[in-house]
């Protein structure tokens, strides 16, 4: 059978692409950790192949005749919340059952019957330093996978009770523990009714280390790719490897979802003969942004937390806020992967950077009456001045109440703007954004295909559309807001311009804010217009 790009679950590479488990792990940087009968952290977003790599590497360990180890994944314990009682037992259950069945141990769960009532305190303790006793000669290696699932006392209680185990290892304990999650286990939070929220760390001070699997590097979704063509002889456009690497960083569910939309979704692709050109490709990437997959709806999710919505929101309105983060909520959002793993501080990739907008608008576009259909001239060229208009008359009538409650609300006219060109552009055209902390402006480019048959393989108009906001010197914004809108259009060959300055200053009545005259900068002609 021929295999597939994974979209969902664990790596099995009979039947998907995969990259090396092991060499995503630095494994031989975690086996040294675990002779050296370390307990550590594994931790990166979710859906980046974590779950692959334990099962990898308990594999790898199990080869090797010198361990024991086992991987039990507990998410399900996280209906607990703060019954311990509850969670405990859902815990030490799993890693029985796990063992049972992988063929590593088939007697935990009787220990598990025969201890249960002893109180759920020291039990998941218990049940390892059973386990580690077992086999003197092969130390035991616990892999816990979605620990941080886990929430109030049942967390709790975990971790207490491995770190209370962490002295008698390896003998009479696993010598080496492994927890795993999306969060460093810096960033625990223990809920439980009545109390404070208060860090994870205390109950778990032995950890050593905390290691993040990182994404595919470029090379490494190049491979990915390739393997489909050396075994279907389908041929990629080498054009592609550049739009792939900006469009996920190496994420590696976004790598694989492109790759199954190119390849299974297209369904006229699915003949091995077709090639897969650049136009295919970006039309892939359009329906996966369109059809918003659970990985992609998960971050609207995300978007709403407080502690992601203050990082957020000034990477969206690119202003210069960096100071005011707190170093804890900077740290969350890199663990979620909404974030570049390192600085500067922006958006992880431009898929990202397409959807969150999206996300955060999606309600809104629902409700916008506006017709593509009122701004295409009889040339198919979009009417961008008659569209502006309509746009500084919708945010007259419309601003105010949509700022009111909005979380995100200093970046709210840049959304509603986009929001509003997304509804008169999709289906036909794309708008490609650009926006991060101190940029101070969000750049759009809208493609628009001028030939219906052809669609993106044809003629396209390309217009910029620079989004500043006024605060204060309104002249000094204007002449900066030229020069960048000239500057960009120049990047991106566009042959249309237009800058769109939103008044933020107190006590400017709307009368004020409407406005619109055309500029000259640098030889290109500018659209620029008040709101």
């Amino acid at each position: 059978m021929e295999r597939q790009f994974n979209t969902a679950g664990p790596n099995k590479t009979s039947r998907h692409y995969s990259i090396d488990p092991l060499a995503r792990l630095d494994a031989e940087e975690v086996v040294r950790l675990i002779d050296s009968e370390r307990y550590f952290v594994l931790h990166a977003p979710r859906q980046t192949g974590k779950t692959t790599c334990l099962l990898a590497l308990m594999v790898h360990l199990n080869a090797s005749g010198h361990y024991r180890a086992l991987y039990a994944n507990i998410e399900s314990a996280q209906v607990a919340r703060g019954d311990v009682a509850m969670g405990m037992n859902g815990v030490a259950r799993t890693i029985a059952r796990q063992a049972r069945d992988l063929g590593i141990d088939d007697t935990l769960n009787e220990w598990v019957d025969a201890h249960v009532h002893e109180g759920p305190t020291d039990l998941v303790a218990g049940l390892l330093s059973h386990w580690a006793r077992r086999d003197p000669q092969r130390p035991a290696v616990l892999l816990l996978d979605e620990v941080d699932a886990l929430v109030g006392d049942t967390l709790n209680s975990l971790l207490r009770q491995i770190r209370a185990g962490y002295a008698q290892r390896p003998g009479a304990f696993p010598q080496s523990v492994v927890l795993c999650g999306v969060r460093d286990v810096r960033d625990y939070r223990i809920h439980a009714p009545g109390q404070e929220v208060i860090a994870g760390g205390s109950p778990f001070n032995i950890k050593v280390a905390s290691l993040r699997l990182g994404d595919f590097t470029r090379q490494e979704c190049v491979s990915l790719w390739l393997q489909h063509q050396h075994e279907t002889g389908q041929v990629f456009d080498e054009a592609i490897w550049p739009e792939l690497w900006e469009d996920t960083r190496g994420q590696p569910w976004l790598v694989n979802a492109l790759g199954y939309e190119c390849t299974l979704e297209d369904r006229s692709a699915r003949d091995r003969r077709v090639p897969i050109t650049l136009e295919r490709y970006r039309a892939a990437r359009e329906r996966l942004i369109q059809g918003r997959a659970t990985h992609l709806h998960q971050l609207g999710d995300k978007l709403r937390e407080p502690r992601v919505q203050r990082v957020i929101a000034d990477l969206l309105a690119g202003e210069d806020s960096a100071g005011a983060f707190a170093t804890d909520d900077v740290d969350y959002v890199r663990d979620l992967g909404l974030v570049a793993p390192k600085a500067p501080l922006a958006i992880a990739n431009r898929i990202y950077r397409e959807v969150i907008p999206r996300e955060l608008t999606a309600s809104r576009q629902e409700v916008i009456t506006q017709q593509q259909a009122w701004y295409v001239l009889p040339s198919r060229r979009l009417d961008l001045p008659k569209l502006l208009a309509a746009f500084q008359q919708f945010f007259r009538e419309h601003a105010d109440a949509w700022e009111d409650g909005f979380s995100y609300r200093e970046a709210a006219p840049q959304l509603l703007m986009q929001a509003f060109l997304q509804r008169i552009v999709n289906g036909g055209g794309r708008i490609s954004r650009e926006y991060g902390l101190g940029r101070k402006r969000t750049d759009l480019l809208l493609e628009w295909p001028l030939d219906e048959a052809l669609g993106h393989n044809g003629p396209v108009q390309r217009v910029v559309i620079e989004l500043k906001l006024v605060k204060k010197a309104p002249d000094a914004t204007l002449q900066q807001g030229l020069a960048q809108t000239a500057d960009y259009a120049r990047q991106v060959g566009a042959d249309e311009a237009h800058l769109v300055l939103f008044e933020r200053r107190p006590g400017i009545g709307w009368d004020e804010r409407i406005w619109q005259r055309r500029a000259t900068q640098d030889g290109l002609t500018i659209g620029v217009w008040g709101a």
